[in-house]
């Protein structure tokens, strides 16, 4: 379902390198690298050292002052006491819609077993279309959320996304992000039904949801 670009997300997110580089290896004992296939699981391992919680996180390396201040940046006003000792982040994909031009949202419903019964949504051809969501951070810091997706048609392969979303603190308030504009293709041969698998996964390949689902491309959309 698209591509990606930060606009609410993207303060919080983070641009210094070496920073997040730092943060990654404080915070986790495995880093995994995603394949070019999203149909394979990468297996190997890097060990980085031991895990941290969101408070020892906070309190190392302050000698280094640039690495201190990012860390306030991302941390905001967080609540160590409530967040309490817990080691690993958890992220909750809270909704999922589809907004185009003239005509309502298309609000997706997320079933918990991450397979949708039948068509998940349609899609108008030659139309120009968002992907907005919104995800919840609790626990601890997130480390290089990535948003994939994949779409086959008749068992062919034939667009795939891989976007770093960023890193993200543990917040009450929910985020927001929405992909930039895209076109779905138009013609005889585009219309028809498609499969897809959307994955959220972090630095570490952790998947936070992933969905296998269908849509199709149709002349014009449902009524509504």
């Amino acid at each position: 379902m698209g591509t990606d670009e930060e606009k609410e997300v993207g303060e919080k997110s983070g641009g210094n390198n070496e920073e997040n580089e730092k943060l990654g290896k404080q915070m986790s004992e495995a880093s995994l690298c995603t394949t070019d296939n999203d149909d394979e699981d990468y297996e190997g391992k890097v060990d980085l050292g031991p895990q941290y919680t969101l408070k020892e996180t906070f309190e190392k390396d302050k000698d280094d002052e640039s690495l201190r201040k990012w860390k306030e940046q991302l941390l905001g006003s967080v609540d160590f006491n409530e967040i309490g000792e817990t080691l690993e982040p958890e992220v909750k994909i809270l909704s999922l819609a589809i907004v185009a031009q003239d005509r309502p949202d298309i609000v997706l419903q997320i079933p918990e077993d991450g397979k949708p019964n039948g068509t998940w949504f349609t899609l108008k051809e030659g139309s120009a279309y968002k992907l907005r969501f919104t995800f919840h951070v609790n626990h601890n810091i997130v480390v290089g959320l990535q948003y994939n997706n994949t779409v086959w048609k008749t068992g062919m392969k034939v667009d795939s996304t891989k976007e770093m979303l960023g890193t993200f603190s543990p917040q009450a308030e929910p985020y927001t992000h929405e992909m930039p504009e895209e076109t779905t293709p138009s013609g005889f041969f585009a219309r028809g039904s498609y499969t897809a698998k959307t994955k959220f996964v972090d630095d570490d390949n952790k998947c936070y949801l992933e969905i296998n689902y269908t849509f199709d491309i149709r002349k014009d959309w449902l009524a509504t």
